[in-house]
């Protein structure tokens, strides 16, 4: 098909399917366009199956999939064209439900809606840096007119994080944006912050309300977000149309304000309080225990806003003792979080990802600014955020042996490290600083996760064409994995058993290793890394799909070894897979391959049954 075919063929299936407002979201993987539809009942699904390019549809894991093969890729292009889907929008919007544990959907989720607001973050990250190499270096007083011009619009986007926040949160819990920055402006505002500040008792009709310093702050909003979406449809239901338009904003910005500031804050005060108050008294019997919990969880503490707990104890400690103890292990935390970043930044196949991830490395070793890092390159990746944790957590026992701490509030980072030197180990914890550096770059450089080339059009345009299918003469396809085969129309999807993407066969694996059947060209790897397109030497075109349905687990559990591009040799390694991870999230483990280009071929023909080894003659094609 020409690229118009594409185009006009994306544009019938969302017809068909009942329109954009019945999509609640669409993903493609390696050979389908799966759309989550909310009324099945719209679709014309003989129509669709019907049009020029549609294999067949399936419905099945609350998806209704359309099968195209391997052009679905620019069929999805396509729609994310003429649609929401595929922007950044639809990163905080969509609704599919993300696979794997709790606290890995909550990453998902977190990570989600900061993606719009990326570069603003690194850029105001990088902005804050370089203020605070200035003043460091004398080359402008932070009392000058022109600094405190400068450090506003530095700081602004961190400050009132909250209300940036609403907006992408609105979009993902389906409530009003205004309304929801609204409230979020609510928490922030300067009398709020005042009476958190002040430290005096608060009341609302009578109840005392805990209050907390809610500026750069990320759960609060996020849950009371979460909340207004939920009373928002409520409210819509039962109020008469006459007065709804109005009624409802007015009542949730009524309702969420007072109601967030009596639940979220007291919830997080409390918690925030225990730790701050268990970890330093560690301190007193366990020096290097309390410094491991600083150094490991700092960063977990920020995510959930809890850090807050320990600012009080902190400048009261500043004020009476002239000294921090607790925030000595806070730097090894924050510069292995950076230096998670820069092995991100250096190991990345991913230009998008390196273009963020090399900023934010430099915003947290010079600013201890570490949000646009964290939420847009280690949380996503979780490896790396995970390794920052490690090396945080060894920097911080080594410098609480050492005793560390600040004489002064600071942002712990390269720069700020004169306020470190007079109390304590200075020696001791440049070798935590060091170690928890060292930890986390060497972690993730080695082990964290490499991703793919971004799939775009400039990339696609460079793709090798390879040669066409040979006149004539034979080849054989090499099994891709050991385990035992299956018979194409036995396996238990019924796309591929109906043959219709191509002869082939099916393997249930024995090993986590997956390679290529074939010399040739890697011509399509998928990013969630469970499908790989190869073209041969002589022109076949086989797609190794590992696993039924595994594109919902969306990377988890999959490492890619190839790009899309990348020339690769018959048994060359293609991917690693976590097979116990894929079987604990319910999905089936069977490798399939198949000849995509069979029409084109006189005939594939299965060589062997029983279990083979990876390597051995699995197919015959003649060409």
């Amino acid at each position: 098909m020409a690229s118009v075919g594409y185009r006009s063929l994306a544009a019938d299936i969302l017809r068909e399917v009942g329109g954009e407002d019945n999509v609640s979201s669409a993903v493609h993987c390696a050979t389908r366009l799966r759309l989550r539809l909310k009324d099945e009942g719209k679709a014309d699904t003989g129509a669709i199956e019907k049009l020029p390019g549609v294999i067949t549809v399936m419905k099945a894991g609350g998806q209704y999939q359309v099968v195209i093969g391997n052009d679905v890729p620019t069929v999805y292009a396509e729609l994310s064209r003429i649609t929401r889907f595929g922007s950044e929008d639809a990163g905080a919007g969509g609704d599919a439900p993300t696979q794997g544990n709790l606290f890995n959907r909550f990453i998902d989720m977190v990570s989600g809606i900061f993606t719009p607001m990326l570069w603003p973050l690194a850029g105001s990250g990088l902005f804050k840096a370089f203020l605070t190499m200035a003043t460091t270096f004398g080359w402008i007083k932070a009392t000058d007119q022109s600094y405190i011009i400068l450090a506003a619009a530095a700081d602004a986007l961190f400050y009132f994080l909250p209300i940036f926040l609403a907006v992408t949160a609105a979009r993902r819990f389906k409530a009003n944006q205004f309304t929801a920055m609204a409230i979020a402006g609510a928490l922030v505002y300067p009398t709020i912050v005042a009476l958190a500040a002040d430290g005096k008792p608060v009341a609302f009709a009578g109840i005392p309300v805990v209050m907390m310093n809610y500026t750069s702050s990320v759960i609060p909003i996020l849950v009371a977000v979460w909340m207004l979406g939920h009373l928002e449809r409520f409210l819509l239901k039962i109020l008469p149309s006459a007065v709804r338009n109005f009624l409802v904003p007015l009542l949730c910005i009524a309702i969420m304000v007072p109601l967030t500031l009596m639940t979220v804050g007291p919830v997080t005060t409390f918690i925030s309080a225990g730790i701050s108050n268990g970890v330093s008294a560690i301190f007193g019997f366990a020096p290097w225990l309390a410094g491991a919990i600083m150094g490991g969880l700092w960063q977990v503490f920020v995510l959930f806003g809890l850090h807050w707990g320990f600012v009080p104890l902190m400048a009261t400690d500043l004020a009476t003792l002239h000294y921090s103890i607790m925030f000595g292990p806070v730097v090894p935390a924050v510069l292995a979080q950076a230096a998670s970043m820069l092995a991100v930044a250096l190991r990345s196949r991913s230009a998008k990802r390196r273009a963020v991830a090399a900023p934010a490395a430099l915003s947290g070793f010079l600013a201890g600014v570490t949000e646009p890092g964290i939420y847009g390159v280690n949380l996503p990746l979780k490896k790396p955020f995970y390794f920052g944790i490690a090396g945080g957590a060894v920097g911080g026992a080594i410098a609480g042996v050492g005793g560390s701490a600040a004489t002064a509030f600071v942002f712990p980072s390269l720069l700020s490290l004169p306020a470190f030197s007079q109390v304590g180990s200075f020696a001791v914890l440049m070798l935590g600083v060091l170690a928890a550096v060292l930890i986390a770059f060497l972690l993730t450089f080695f082990f964290g996760p490499r991703e793919q080339a971004d799939d775009d059009a400039a990339a696609a345009a460079q793709e090798p064409a390879g040669p066409a299918v040979a006149a004539t003469g034979n080849i054989t396809v090499l099994t891709p994995v050991t385990g035992a085969v299956v018979a194409l129309a036995d396996v238990p999807d019924k796309v591929f058993a109906s043959g219709a993407m191509g002869a082939g066969l099916g393997i249930v694996p024995e090993e986590d290793r997956v390679y290529s059947p074939v010399a040739g060209t890697v011509q399509a790897v998928m990013k969630t890394g469970h499908a790989y397109g190869i073209k041969s030497d002589d022109g076949v075109e086989v797609l190794v799909h590992v696993g039924i349905d595994t594109v919902q687990m969306k990377g988890e559990g999959f490492v890619s070894a190839v790009s899309r591009g990348d020339r690769v040799e018959a048994g060359a390694l293609l991917a690693t897979v976590d097979r116990a991870k894929v079987l604990e999230a319910g999905y089936d483990t069977t490798t399939l391959m198949v000849v995509t280009n069979t029409k084109d071929l006189t005939a594939v023909v299965p060589l062997a049954q029983g279990r083979l080894t990876h390597g051995v003659p699995a197919l015959d094609v003649e060409l």
